[in-house]
Parts: structure tokens; C-alpha cells; sequence
């Protein structure tokens, strides 16, 4: 999500700057902008759209100078627009960032009151108006800038140039990637190494609460107590296409791995425990949670399995009824939209045609429009009442992994919203359901480490013909979505269906030949799976349960088990995801099929 880039040293910085934001274009972006410092100070250009166009503003009006960042940004906070694109500026400060700052209102209404005005609608704009404000004071500029991030909650990282301190570079980060490169002479900062490897191949990889002070001769970082520290120079060694992969074979490897980061960046500023209170962007989801007698769910693939999950945590726990529809299907089966009913449209890319025009037809019979969508300024997030941003980044896979595990999140984080809205969660059992969430991104992590496992299950199932898989209440959502990665990414035939269904026609594919995933982590259903589980193995079938690591019990019963961690049971179905996703993706890579570009599927279906 987003790209960074930064240069200190004897070369014009501009052309190194470009050259290294157009090597991190594959993260996605919908601005660009670049600041250097020269005899007459720092100057800023800034763009909407692709680099051609910052491109073009150079060639019309020159920039240079021998110190200067860059950055392309992925909107978070206010749509994308030049008034919003970085770098974001306070008198001689530049400053450029990536993640998110969770109390940049609180500091945006402090600073106002300091006589700070505010050019755009970002969080990363309170940055060089607090550096500004700690120089102002008498803080010397390494001061000011430490000062300034002891005042963020959230995550960053962050580059920042100052004309009164022009021989230094200053960047830090905590939970977003930050790497130094090292030249003779000059050195480097950038978000991910792909951006520097036409200069260097020795790297320093920082670390959470790690701040840099680069010179063009030296390089200093202390850790976040303060303490010098020495971090090691690596040699990377990569290929160009390994270097935007991460050093991953695959885009969608990659993005199943960043799903921890993904999760916390989705969840971050939502939460307001100690008011009990969640953030939706709109000024009218106060209301519109509070006058809300029914909802439809509408999407597309994969947004509608995780719409079958966010209808079970809505109706647990804001008890409102809610419907799921195809949103290919919703206009034709002219729905019943009466007073009360809310639309919550689901999308990755907020453009998807089909979703856009059930939208319409919501619009049309006067309901309010929620949505939780992963792209800030996209048709459906500027249509709608209320939003919920998922902040998971641009995903390059075709098929979806981390955008499916934030759109769960969001989810919840939805039924959460709705449930305190209607006064049916306490101050305290929110605040305990919040703690909960917080800890999701370490589950995913922990999940994430049973790799190898999955892996030996993929071979042994990578020649098979079909594959079911089965689930039950939460987890039946869970098994489609399974069904559907399998089937888009390694091209053999699978079925998702809720357990109980079984016995209704699908049982009768079941034989030795067949390959069955069931999910049963412990808890409410655990009893009915096992079941399930035997009545499959009495006819033959070879049995892959996705359950806890300790359960001894699955284990006996299956063939192999795609380990999982133990976790909150309501949550669960996102830990549960992992396994599925990694199971799909080894599967496709052990058969050699195009992982990242599946046949005939495209990322976002812009026509119905």
C-alpha cells in the first residue's frame, strides 16, 4: 500500500526518485507527488493519477535538488485528489507517509486551536504541522521529528525533509515496511526494496519503533527507547520480479502473507474502546444504524461469501434481519424495499458493475446505501451514506485473500456498529469484543506458521478430479470460499456446502477418490461435523479437517489436518480462512497453472 521513496547525497534527487516510485507502480496507487530541496528551499510537485502525470508537471516545471522524497499514494483518508496527495508540507517541512494515524483527529483539533489551518482531508497532514510546531518551540529538527512521533497512535512509515536541517534524511516506522539503502556517498530510504536495486543491493531492514537519520555519508538509527542501535547491512540479491514479489514466487503468496498487516490496518482507528464507540466515514450512520428494520447484503464471488458471514454477525448481534443476494441477481428478483430496509454493498474495487447497479435500485426505492469497499473515492464509497474502508491495499492476485479476510473484518466491525448503535451491547461488552478483535492479526500470523502442513496436504490432493468442502453455521461461508480459491487458481472442480446438506444429493459423489475439507474448529457445531465427518468416511472418502492443533479427536478422523490456532469462536471463520488459501495456492503451484492470472477471470468485473 502505497510507495515511498527518499534520496540524500551528491546526484540530482528527482530522476532517482521517479525512476524508483515507477519500480513500486505494482503496489497500486491513484497520486503521486515529489518534494526536493534546492538553494531556494523546498518545493513540491503533486499529481492525481499515474507517474506520467507527475511526469508531465516536472517537465513543465522543473524541480532539483540533491535531498528529496516521493511518494505514491493509495487513499485512506479523503479521496484522491492533488490537495490530498503527498507530500504534505508545514512551512519548510516535507513529509511523506504510509499507514495510518489513529488519533489524527484529536491532533488535528489541537493543532487547529494552535492557529494551524489544514490543506487536506488526510491524517498524514498533522505530521509536519506537529514537527512544525516542536521547532517552533525551540526543538531542534531531529527533536522536533521525535518529539512529533511520540505524539502518533497508529502506524507509519515515514520520511521527512527539512530546509533548516538540509544535510539529513529522517524516516522511522512501526508496522508499515521501511528499508535503507546504502551507496557510496549517497543513501537511499524506500518502502520496499524493488525501488533501489538500480543502486544498491545492500540494504538495512528497520524495525517497529526504529527511527533513521541519514546523511549522505552516515546512517543512524536508534530503536524505540531511544538507544542507539546497529542494524545489519544486507546484500540482496533479486531479480527484478522477485524484488515486487517481496522475494515471494507469487503476488497471491505474498498477499496471504501480508494478511496480518492488512487486518491490523483495518482495524485501526474503528475502534474507540473506551467510548464504546466505532468509526464509519459519513455523517449520516448514526441515524441510518438507528432507523435500520432490515438489510440486504449485495455483492459479487468472493464479497458475497463474506456477505453470508457478515448476515450470521449482524443478525447475533444487532438483531436485525438481514438478506444475502447475488447482486447479479438483486434487481431481477424485484426485491421488497420498504421503510426501514438499508442497502450494504460489498466490493473490492467499490467499481463492480453489477453491485453499482443494485445500488442504483436501492437509491431508486429510497434506502440508505452502506458499504464496505477498499478503495477511497471509488464509485460505490462516493455514492454511499456511510462506509466502512477496508484499508487492505492494492491486491494483484486475481484471486482475493487479504481483501476477503478485511472485508471479514469489516464485517464485524459492521455488526459491531449496528449492535451498539441499537443500544444492544454495553460499554463493556463492546470494549471486550474490540480487545478480542485486536488480537485477530497475531491469530492470522500464528495460523500462518502451519504453512508446511498445508503444503503436504496440497500434494496429496493435487491430482484429484473434485473436492468437497463442508462446513457448518459460520464455517459453511467459509467452505465455499474454499471451494471457489481451489477452483479459480488450480482449475479442479470443487463444491462448498453447508455439512448438513450433505445427505441432500452431494453424498453421493463421495468415494475413495474423493477429497473432503471439512471445517471444524471446536465449538457450537464441532458434534454434528464429526458426524458429518464419519458419514463420509464410511463411504470411502479421504478426510482433510481444518481444526485446532490440538485436537486430537480430528485428527484420528482424517487423513491429515490443516492445523489452526485456537482463537475466539466468532472470529474464527477468518483464522479459518488461511488454511484454505494456502491449501488452493500449493495445490495450483504444484500443478504449474498460472497462479496470479488465472484463465478467463479478471480482477475487477466492470461490465455485467
Amino acid at each position: 500500500m502505497c510507495g515511498i521513496v527518499g534520496y540524500i547525497g551528491g546526484q540530482d534527487s528527482v530522476p532517482i526518485i521517479m525512476d524508483g516510485l515507477g519500480k513500486l507502480e505494482y503496489r497500486g496507487y491513484d497520486s503521486a507527488g515529489i518534494a526536493a530541496f534546492s538553494a531556494s528551499g523546498i518545493d513540491v510537485r503533486r499529481s492525481v493519477g499515474k507517474l506520467v502525470n507527475l511526469d508531465k508537471s516536472l517537465r513543465a516545471s522543473p524541480l532539483a535538488g540533491t535531498l528529496g522524497i516521493g511518494h505514491t499514494r493509495w487513499a485512506t483518508h479523503g479521496a484522491p485528489n492533488e490537495q490530498n496527495a503527498h507530500p504534505h508540507t508545514a512551512g519548510d517541512i516535507a513529509v511523506v507517509h504510509n499507514g495510518i494515524i489513529e488519533n489524527y483527529m484529536a491532533l488535528r483539533k489541537e493543532l487547529t486551536a494552535d492557529g494551524y489551518s489544514f490543506a487536506s482531508d488526510t491524517d498524514t497532514e498533522a505530521i509536519p504541522h506537529l514537527i512544525h510546531k516542536y521547532m517552533e518551540g525551540g526543538h531542534c529538527a531531529e527533536s522536533a521529528f521525535k518529539s512529533a512521533l511520540s505524539r502518533l497512535d497508529g502506524s507509519y512509515a515515514v520520511a521527512v525533509i527539512c530546509a533548516r536541517d538540509s544535510g539529513k534524511l529522517y524516516a522511522a516506522r512501526k508496522a508499515s515496511p521501511l528499508v535503507i539503502g546504502i551507496g557510496e556517498g549517497e543513501n537511499f530510504i524506500a518502502s520496499d526494496i524493488p525501488a533501489l536495486l538500480a543502486y544498491t543491493r545492500k540494504f538495512i531492514f528497520l524495525e517497529d519503533g526504529d527511527i533513521a537519520i541519514l546523511s549522505a555519508d552516515s546512517v543512524s538509527i536508534t530503536d524505540a527507547t531511544g538507544k542507539e542501535v546497529a542494524r545489519p547491512v544486507q546484500t540482496v540479491n533479486w531479480s527484478p520480479a522477485m524484488a515486487e514479489k517481496g522475494g515471494y514466487k507469487h503476488f497471491m503468496l505474498k498477499e496471504i502473507f501480508e494478511q496480518p498487516r492488512a487486518i491490523a490496518d483495518t482495524i485501526a482507528g474503528k475502534l474507540h474502546p473506551l467510548e464504546g464507540r466505532v468509526e464509519l466515514e459519513g455523517e449520516n450512520a448514526d441515524a441510518i444504524a438507528a432507523s435500520i428494520k432490515a438489510l440486504h447484503i449485495v455483492a459479487c464471488g468472493t464479497s458475497y461469501h463474506a456477505g453470508l458471514c457478515g448476515k450470521y454477525w449482524i443478525e447475533k448481534l444487532a438483531r436485525i434481519p438481514v438478506t444475502v443476494d447475488l447482486a447479479s441477481e438483486y434487481r431481477y428478483r424485484n426485491p421488497i424495499i420498504e421503510k426501514g430496509t438499508a442497502l450494504l454493498l460489498i466490493s473490492q474495487s467499490g467499481e463492480t458493475a453489477d453491485t453499482l447497479a443494485a445500488l442504483e435500485e436501492g437509491r431508486r426505492n429510497g434506502a440508505p446505501i452502506l458499504s464496505v469497499c477498499n478503495v477511497v473515492g471509488s464509485s460505490i464509497a462516493r455514492a454511499s451514506d456511510a462506509t466502512l474502508f477496508t484499508h487492505a491495499g492494492p491486491e494483484i492476485g486475481v484471486a482475493s485473500t487479504k481483501a476477503f479476510t478485511t472485508q471479514l473484518t469489516t464485517l464485524y466491525v459492521m455488526a459491531l456498529f449496528l449492535a451498539r448503535a441499537r443500544g444492544l451491547l454495553t460499554l463493556e461488552g463492546i470494549a471486550d469484543k474490540m480487545e478480542t478483535l485486536r488480537h485477530l492479526p497475531s491469530a492470522v500470523e500464528h495460523a500462518l506458521a502451519f504453512e508446511g502442513d498445508y503444503k503436504k496436504a496440497a500434494q496429496a490432493i493435487k491430482d484429484s478430479r473434485s473436492a468437497l468442502f463442508l462446513g457448518r453455521g459460520l464455517f459453511f461461508p467459509i467452505a465455499l470460499e474454499g471451494a471457489l480459491k481451489l477452483k479459480e487458481i488450480s482449475y479442479i472442480h470443487a463444491e462448498g456446502y453447508a455439512a448438513g446438506e450433505m445427505k441432500h444429493g452431494p453424498i453421493a459423489l463421495v468415494d475413495k477418490e474423493l477429497p473432503v475439507i471439512a471445517l471444524m474448529p471446536e465449538g457450537n457445531g464441532y458434534e454434528k461435523m464429526l458426524s458429518n465427518v464419519e458419514e463420509v468416511r464410511a463411504r470411502g472418502a479421504r478426510v482433510f479437517a481444518v481444526a485446532q492443533n490440538h485436537d486430537s479427536t480430528a485428527a484420528q478422523k482424517s487423513e491429515m489436518l490443516l492445523p489452526i490456532p485456537d482463537f475466539d469462536e466468532e472470529l474464527m471463520p477468518i483464522v479459518a480462512s488461511v488454511p484454505l488459501q494456502l491449501l488452493a495456492y500449493h495445490v495450483a503451484e504444484l500443478k504449474g497453472t498460472d497462479v496470479d492470472q488465472p484463465r478467463n477471470l479478471a480482477k475487477s468485473v466492470t461490465v455485467e
